[in-house]
């Protein structure tokens, strides 16, 4: 059993793949099985929702962080443990850090990248040391991954940055990484 707080950044929208919906379903069911916390935006829609009610109806525990102005677009999803209503994204994302061990990016869409690169540039600046762990599902984020390369190779960033994340093709590979890193 792992018991670690694991923030998961992703969609709060389904994608146009089913794979994605059915990779955030059994990476919930899988942190729940490992005593895992997720930590996350509090949305019950797309792939937020579905990653928290999954862990939900598998006995886990979910906080959910959410700003006020997204309470209604995002369908606040009032019956988590825990339920922190933020003043702004900034907050919602210094708390969903501060309470978290770890941290697994699922696929999304602008404001998943916006949290990526930012806990990626923090442990970049030696602010933390936490896990992150890029689930790839269906190759979804492989463009991202040329583009952290394409950064190093033409000089903007050093070989290093590579090593900062971990990316994994399925949610049994996640755990295993969060397994690896506790």
């Amino acid at each position: 059993m792992l018991s670690l707080s694991v923030c998961v950044f992703c969609g709060s929208r389904y994608g146009s793949d089913n794979a994605y919906k059915k990779a955030t379903e059994q990476l919930g069911r899988l942190l729940a099985e490992e005593n895992c916390r997720l930590v996350y935006g509090a949305g019950n829609i797309g792939l937020m929702g579905t990653v928290a009610q999954n862990i939900q109806s598998h006995g886990g525990e979910v906080m959910g962080v959410i700003p006020e102005h997204l309470l209604e677009a995002e369908v606040g999803k009032t019956n988590n443990n825990n339920f922190i209503i933020t003043q702004n994204m900034h907050e919602r994302k210094k708390v969903m850090f501060m309470n978290s061990d770890a941290i697994i990016i699922l696929p999304g869409g602008a404001g998943t990248l916006d949290e990526f690169f930012e806990v990626l540039t923090w442990a970049q600046l030696k602010l933390h040391n936490k896990p992150i762990i890029i689930l790839n599902v269906s190759g979804f984020w492989d463009p991202l991954i040329e583009l952290i390369n394409h950064l190093v190779e033409n000089g903007f960033a050093d070989q290093s940055l590579n090593k900062l994340f971990k990316v994994v093709s399925s949610p049994g590979e996640t755990i295993e990484a969060l397994k690896l890193n506790s």
